[in-house]
């Protein structure tokens, strides 16, 4: 079945068939009776709480990992995986979505609108995404956008700007669940762009088997002090029985549910990249929610003489595809940045003109005007850059000036969009009965987040 096929009404992932969309409707009508209801039932939390256990300790909660399932090796070890084709261009910077992108696009905003965003603000309070709103993703496909369809996806290119693009509709809807419906499909697309056959064959077919049942993170940051992604403390050695790594992982999203770890780590000098499974002796999952990107059930993951086979090793061991890794996932943190910044435009814009102060709308005042058209500007700036990235990403080019000057800007501008958003609001900025507040919360997290999802 081809992409625009399976999104159409009816289709494998479309959302309009009433036979997909009933059970969302009916959980996301159950959240807007959250004030007279128990929250953790209605809005499918409970069972989140029920299925970590946890136990207070000096240095927080802390949570033994998902039990793996068991992982058949298949294929030719060493022998290169299957690789999606290069989006075909024609050297211009179009902005053009294709038919195929503009499907993807349709769909995921209608998600964001319509799942995303009436759950947002109990998975932000829970710290954790329903249950609900992650099968809503599995429906629509989420963790193959990024598989080829030789095994297994929906496209038959690979095309990072199809995932910036869905990335920042799925976060107009909110960032932190937009990251958890994301972060095991980074897993996948990272098996699709450098697994070899063997692992391949191996992981993939539990995200494309139609049920998606697989729960997978991208674990690349840590906790230490200016961090750097392209030179990470965790380290792996080689030993008689395999490799053996050590270290600890943050912002690791949905770690307490993964069954699959993308690790990365030192090798002989250089930064790679590891797939470790959660049953594998040595590993400590502790949950570690932060400021913002709360529903994405942030954790960290503590490795402590983690010994897995060499075959592990996912792409090259010169630290090439690390730092691939790195810049796609810095790309897709910036689509999320213009997204989150866009609902908050899309929020700050109607609000000034129906807010009154002394007779008139406050929209009428140079000052609040000028902010918002500033707002506008900046995003714009921050929207072009990077789809100028994600458009060489696609065509196979190098990305490195790109990335890192999208980047920037995003840090910068999309945090300023989520303070002005609050001072807008006035003293409806500082409470929570607005989102606002919760988007500046998310907003702050993006210069200080690296891996969790990819592109």
């Amino acid at each position: 079945m081809s992409l625009r096929e399976s999104l159409r009404p009816g289709g494998k992932h479309g959302l309009s068939s009433t036979e997909t969309r009933d059970p969302i409707g009916y959980a996301v009508a159950a959240l807007g009776r959250l004030a007279r209801s128990d929250v953790l039932d209605r809005v499918g939390l409970r069972r989140h709480a029920e299925r970590a256990v946890f136990s207070t300790t000096r240095s927080g909660f802390r949570t033994a990992t998902a039990a793996s399932r068991a992982f058949a090796r298949a294929g030719s070890r060493g022998t290169p995986g299957t690789r999606a084709l290069p989006a075909s261009g024609g050297g211009m910077f179009d902005l053009t979505p294709t038919e195929d992108q503009q499907l993807l696009v349709d769909v995921a905003t209608e998600l964001a609108d319509e799942v995303f965003r009436p759950a947002a603000a109990a998975a932000d309070e829970a710290c954790a995404a329903p249950d609900a709103v992650l099968a809503s993703g599995l429906e629509v496909g989420l963790p193959t956008l990024g598989v080829p369809e030789s095994l297994g996806g929906v496209a038959e290119e690979r095309s990072a700007v199809a995932g910036v693009l869905v990335a920042e509709a799925l976060a107009r809807g909110d960032l932190g669940l937009a990251v958890a419906s994301l972060a095991p499909g980074s897993v996948a697309t990272a098996l699709g762009l450098w697994g070899t056959q063997e692992q391949q064959q191996t992981y993939l077919p539990a995200f494309t088997d139609g049920r998606g049942s697989l729960t997978a993170a991208l674990a690349l940051a840590e906790p230490t002090v200016l961090f750097d992604a392209l030179s990470p403390a965790t380290t792996a050695r080689r030993t008689a029985d395999g490799l053996v790594l050590d270290g600890v992982k943050s912002a690791v999203a949905r770690g307490a549910e993964a069954e699959l770890f993308v690790v990365g780590a030192v090798l002989d000098g250089r930064p790679v990249l590891v797939l470790v499974e959660s049953s594998t002796p040595g590993i400590e999952v502790v949950a570690d929610p932060g400021m913002g990107v709360r529903a994405a059930g942030l954790t960290r993951l503590v490795l402590t003489g983690v010994t897995v086979p060499e075959a592990n090793l996912l792409g090259e061991t010169d630290g090439s595809s690390y730092t691939e890794c790195v810049r796609l996932s810095r790309l897709a943190w910036c689509a999320l940045t213009v997204g989150t910044a866009q609902a908050v435009l899309d929020y700050v814009t109607p609000y000034v003109r129906e807010r009154e102060a002394f007779g008139e709308p406050i929209a009428h005042r140079q000052s609040v005007a000028f902010m918002v058209a500033d707002m506008a500007i900046e995003l714009q700036a921050m929207r072009l850059l990077t789809y100028k990235a994600a458009g060489r990403a696609a065509a196979g080019r190098d990305i490195a000036r790109e990335v890192a000057l999208a980047r920037r800007l995003c840090t910068d501008k999309g945090m300023r969009i989520g303070l002005d958003g609050v001072q807008l609001l006035g003293g409806h900025g500082f409470v929570k009965e607005h989102p606002v507040e919760r988007w500046y919360r998310d907003l702050r997290a993006v210069g200080v987040m690296e891996g969790v999802v990819l592109v």
